[in-house]
């Protein structure tokens, strides 16, 4: 058995290799004729899953180590013999971390509080349902929308959009990208819809570029209709606009789920997929002697506000600035270079671990600070 597999995908030849001969290619180079002779596939989002690709070569299983399947063709697959498994849900917690450590990044350089805002969550999928966790973790008052969600559950907790945007203090995006069927979401926020939001809002989008219109935002950004904006998605990745990222408070290059767990959880997902596929036992587990190590946290509360230590313990964990000033560094390129630069950035990301795995010790904490940084998912200890 032959598998082709895409660099990025973490531990891939490890993996896979243990079903039979592994070739692993950079993403964005693999082709048809890499696929000749190969049994199976394996990428993430970079490698685009179609036809042109596929047919006529004798892979029968595909396999895509990550959440998203917008870069692939659904409807191609569908009506095509090949097997094929997304990993739905891998790094959820990590964008979750990454909208908690944005806020708290806003709320410290801005001067502002984050306990008792009002968070509008659109899309509360694997990763929305997260994020409410965490932000109701930071105090926060959440509005859920999601359409598709309520008609599926019957679930009368969600908010209709228009009473999101006329509420929210935050906008945070997590939905897919979809052009069809009742909700489509490419290109949801234009500019009649950030019109109807509250003055001063705050906007985040870590789901997928194309769910906004660059040009409005920008517009809204420039009208201060929109105070801050935290852009992770990028309409034509990697090809982003320099404009919009001199104008956004954060802008990091597509990495929000790219945490070591996040992208471990999507091998595993897509392995076992594998191995159900091919009928072979599953022979492969990670070794964690090799994982990064995680930051070992110690916090003294003593004469600062809860939200003031929440900030210093996830800056600790993970720094956020770092990411948005390496994607500035390639700002003054020109548009190839920028792209190169882009993926880069996310080919040779430093690892960076999950929450729960990371140890918290605080000195002179109350009861309900302890509970929040547990609730945001840290091992706390108190002295």
């Amino acid at each position: 058995m032959k598998i082709v597999c895409a660099s990025s995908v973490l531990f891939g030849r490890e993996a896979f290799s243990t079903l039979g001969e592994i070739v692993v290619l950079p993403d964005r180079a693999i082709t048809k004729k890499d696929l000749q002779d190969a049994d199976a596939l394996i990428v993430r989002s970079k490698t685009t899953i179609n036809e042109a690709l596929l047919e006529g070569t004798p892979v029968g299983f595909v396999g895509m180590a990550t959440a998203g399947t917008d870069h692939m063709d659904l409807n191609y697959l569908a009506h095509s013999p090949l097997a094929w498994s997304a990993a739905p849900g891998c790094n959820a917690n990590s964008v979750a971390e990454y909208f908690t450590a944005a806020l708290l990044f806003l709320a410290h350089r801005s001067g502002f509080v984050l306990e008792n805002m009002v968070v509008g969550v659109v899309g509360v999928g694997q990763v929305g349902g997260r994020v409410v966790q965490k932000a109701e973790a930071m105090g926060m008052t959440v509005l859920r929308n999601d359409p598709p969600l309520q008609v599926a559950t019957g679930d009368t907790g969600f908010v209709p959009i228009e009473e999101v945007l006329r509420h929210a203090d935050i906008l945070t995006f997590h939905v897919p990208l979809t052009q069809v069927g009742t909700y489509p979401t490419r290109g949801m926020v234009k500019c009649n819809f950030l019109a109807s939001a509250r003055p001063g809002c705050i906007f985040i989008n870590a789901a997928r570029g194309e769910v906004v219109d660059s040009e409005a935002l920008m517009f809204a950004l420039e009208q201060h209709i929109v105070s801050h904006a935290v852009l992770d998605v990028w309409e034509n990745e990697p090809f982003i606009s320099p404009a919009l990222l001199q104008k956004v408070a954060l802008g990091t290059p597509h990495i929000a789920g790219y945490s070591f767990e996040g992208r471990l959880n999507g091998t595993m997902q897509i392995y076992r997929e594998a191995c159900h596929y091919f009928e072979i036992e599953p022979g492969w587990s990670p070794d964690e002697s090799v994982f990064p190590r995680a930051p070992e946290i110690r916090a003294d509360t003593r004469g600062k506000s809860d939200e003031a230590v929440l900030w210093e313990i996830v800056r600790a964990a993970y720094d956020i600035e770092a990411d948005d000033r390496a994607l500035r560094t390639g700002a003054g390129y020109d548009e190839t270079a920028r792209a190169m630069h882009f993926d880069a950035l996310r080919r040779d990301y430093p690892a960076r671990r999950e929450f729960p795995a990371v140890s918290v010790v605080l000195e002179h904490a109350s009861a309900e600070l302890r509970a929040k940084v547990g609730a945001l998912g840290f091992r706390v200890s108190v002295e």
